[in-house]
């Protein structure tokens, strides 16, 4: 009875504890399956490019119009689109592949957006932007994490069948419909990019990717069908969350970089623990 009410308290007694455990768990409900088709897909560290991408266009929504979760929004998702497509486009018609036009187009993004955040001269503004501040979000953010969520979910329960073949068989995909290859990539591109968004909301730019990419990679341990994979990648994101909550409260540490870590925590968990070949099971045969 003591570990629940100590697990319980600061949920139960404060309502920013609620809010932040909401909106992550929502998060983890839309961003953990797109990390797992990211995976799939081996665009992993794309996950990341595209995070830092929708700097420059919140930059812009926040020089114009304030701390505006609105202006922030558009325009993070504008900028993250435009980078994500004109990368794309520069692969297709020049020798370099896909991530390394990422690379080339989200360090510009980064210290574009850094440097436009800094006009206004408040680190404080700035750490906002690059850490979030998840303990502090409010009902227009929770709405809007919702709305993406469900979106997503709905989105993603459309695009499943197509996508699963893109990131098998992507050849059989090109041969029977070729036109539908760059649709159903950019819809994609799309979906990652609003929910980097919505984390970009609540655990800044720099951390957004965290809730979508370590518990999928982290869920590829224990999982080898891909449903049950995307419900393990959801399972260990709603945990982390927890766990990073928890111990944000107790040990007086910012909450969003501790439910990253917390994430971190459970892969590195993983790697050694992973039962059908665990760097601890194959030290013990």
């Amino acid at each position: 009875m003591t570990l629940l009410h100590f697990l319980l308290d600061p949920f139960v007694s404060f309502g920013f504890m609620r809010r932040a455990l909401v909106a992550c768990v929502a998060l983890s409900l839309s961003a953990a399956p797109l990390g797992v088709f990211l995976l799939l897909r081996r665009m992993s560290l794309i996950g990341d490019a595209l995070s830092h991408a929708v700097l420059p266009g919140a930059a812009i929504g926040y020089l114009i119009s304030g701390m505006s979760l609105l202006a922030i929004s558009v325009g993070g998702f504008v900028a993250g689109l435009t980078v994500g497509m004109l990368a794309g486009f520069v692969s297709r018609r020049t020798p370099l592949k896909e991530d390394a036009s990422f690379s080339g187009f989200y360090l510009g993004s980064l210290a574009l957006g850094v440097t436009l955040v800094s006009v206004r001269d408040s680190s404080v503004d700035l750490q906002h932007v690059l850490f979030g501040s998840i303990l502090s979000v409010g009902t227009n953010a929770m709405l809007m994490v919702g709305v993406i969520a469900s979106f997503s979910l709905l989105a993603l329960a459309v695009l499943y069948r197509a996508l699963v073949i893109e990131s098998f068989d992507m050849t059989f995909l090109r041969v029977s419909a070729p036109s539908s290859l760059s649709l159903i990539h950019g819809l994609f591109l799309g979906l990652v990019v609003i929910n980097l968004v919505a984390g970009f909301q609540i655990l800044g730019t720099l951390m957004s990717v965290g809730l979508m990419m370590l518990p999928a990679v982290s869920a590829r341990f224990w999982a080898c069908n891909l449903t049950y994979m995307v419900a393990v990648a959801i399972g260990i994101g709603m945990l982390a969350s927890l766990i990073g909550l928890e111990w944000s409260y107790y040990a007086s540490l910012p909450a969003g970089p501790v439910i990253v870590l917390s994430a971190s925590i459970i892969f590195i968990f993983s790697i050694l623990f992973w039962a059908c070949g665990g760097i601890y099971a194959r030290a013990r045969r």
